[in-house]
């Protein structure tokens, strides 16, 4: 059924995207990581903290989530499980580009951890990459991912690759969907 219903769809400007979750406690997802694309930046940004209010900007279908917030009644920011600050300062000791962040930008990026940061329980994660920039090759992004990801899983309780669930741009947009 939702395989058909992807196949009919919903009418305009509505895309649908089907995620398939195991139907098992141990291999659903406990983590949540999210890629968005930080214009300007010369690294990659670690994100700590989602903000629940202040969004006013208008997106590309011209919405604007009512109340300018993400969860009515929610917190007024989240943190993330993993320590971003402490895992910033080691990956620059390793001599790589991170810059730690509290601060993902009152917009779809800010709006999507948020939500992923409320209903994970903090098991979430968001990093900016550059858009343009020696840096935002895949030749140099892919390995200094890797390295990010592995160092995140080494934070978590129980690291293994199958309970990581990367949701990349444009590839489960269901979970992140980022203005280009």
């Amino acid at each position: 059924a939702a395989q058909g219903l992807e196949k009919v769809g919903l009418g305009e400007n509505i895309n649908i995207y089907i995620k398939e979750v195991p139907v098992s406690y141990i291999k659903s997802p406990q983590f949540a990581i999210h890629l968005g694309i930080a214009p300007g930046s010369r690294g990659i940004s670690l994100e700590q903290t989602g903000k629940n209010h202040g969004y006013r900007d208008r997106e590309v279908c011209a919405f604007c989530p009512v109340n300018h917030c993400c969860i009515e009644g929610g917190s007024d920011r989240l943190d993330s499980i993993i320590d971003m600050r402490s895992l910033s300062k080691d990956l620059k000791q390793m001599g790589l580009e991170v810059i730690y962040s509290r601060d993902t930008g009152r917009y779809l990026c800010d709006f999507v951890y948020y939500c992923s940061l409320h209903h994970g329980h903090g098991r979430a994660a968001f990093i900016h990459v550059p858009a343009s920039g020696s840096l935002a090759t895949p030749e140099r992004l892919v390995p200094l991912l890797q390295t990010v990801i592995q160092a995140m899983l080494n934070q978590l309780e129980t690291p293994t690759l199958e309970r990581l669930h990367l949701n990349v741009k444009h590839s489960h947009p269901l979970y992140c969907t980022q203005q280009q």
